[in-house]
């Protein structure tokens, strides 16, 4: 069973919808398909433990609906997938629903399904809430995919914006790891608990720290942080842990959240230059 996550319209919303997916509002000629390197190798284990054989069962279906887009899409369409989870984006709603159809009939071909749970159709993009209130229905739905929840933002003057949001559960998962392994180091010198929770820390930033997502990236280093002054102040009934203390041990070892990543279009711009004609 493939996992489809989403299949969206309305993403483009006067833009490109590659560039809304990924939080871009600037304009491009073609949509673009987002892949690993490391998933062009057929004989290497995807990231998310993919055997082989599976992955090359997805690459037969990228060229069918490469082959979908350039022969009955009548708006622009984004195809971003990673491993066997994808998100498709349509211009129009009809396109979607036609995309819909073709997509279960031919993966019955192949004795394989859509993911009941995880496959919707959902208004998302620029004049998503717009056309809701219209309708007189709430706010734009969210989705999620690799770790995130998208939603429909918007900045301090107006503009709309792609906002990605960690997602809730995988955190709590996370913070929850945490919490036991702080019990079984707890004896461990503090030290020796600062650098490994440094490294713990780091980790959720290199991943989760986006632009956008500065509220969860807090948010899980002030978790951590209580719940080390949580294992200290059980370690002895002479507690010693006062709240100056452990503001020195959470300064010296949590590192601060700050965004590491640039935005798509930056990181975009880079690996794929606008092309522009000699003088």
């Amino acid at each position: 069973m493939l996992s489809f996550v989403n299949v969206i319209w309305g993403a483009r919303c006067g833009k490109t919808a590659r560039r809304v997916l990924l939080g871009e509002t600037r304009s491009r000629d073609h949509a673009y398909s987002v892949r690993r390197r490391r998933e062009s190798a057929l004989t290497r284990q995807a990231p998310h433990g993919l055997p082989p054989s599976r992955l090359v069962s997805t690459i037969p279906l990228d060229l069918w609906v490469n082959q979908w887009r350039k022969r009955h899409a009548r708006g622009d369409m984004v195809v971003v997938r990673f491993a066997d989870d994808s998100v498709l984006g349509f211009q129009h709603k009809s396109d979607a629903e036609r995309f819909l159809v073709d997509m279960r009939e031919r993966l019955q071909g192949f004795s394989l399904s859509l993911h009941p749970d995880k496959t919707r159709l959902i208004e998302f993009g620029r004049f998503a809430a717009s056309s809701r209130e219209r309708q007189g229905l709430g706010k734009p739905e969210t989705f999620t995919f690799l770790g995130f929840t998208f939603i429909c933002g918007e900045a301090r003057d107006g503009r709309f914006f792609v906002q990605r949001s960690t997602r809730r559960d995988r955190m709590q998962a996370t913070l929850k790891r945490v919490k036991e392994e702080l019990r079984r180091r707890r004896h461990e010198a503090t030290s020796q608990q600062g650098r490994w929770l440094k490294q713990v820390v780091q980790g959720f930033y290199a991943y989760h720290a986006v632009p956008g997502n500065g509220r969860a990236t807090a948010a899980f280093r002030f978790h951590v942080s209580n719940l080390w002054w949580s294992v200290l102040a059980r370690r002895s009934q002479r507690n010693n842990t006062t709240w100056d203390r452990m503001q020195r041990l959470f300064n010296q070892w949590l590192p601060r959240p700050r965004t590491l990543h640039p935005w798509p279009r930056e990181r975009f711009d880079v690996i794929h230059p606008r092309w522009e004609p000699s003088a």
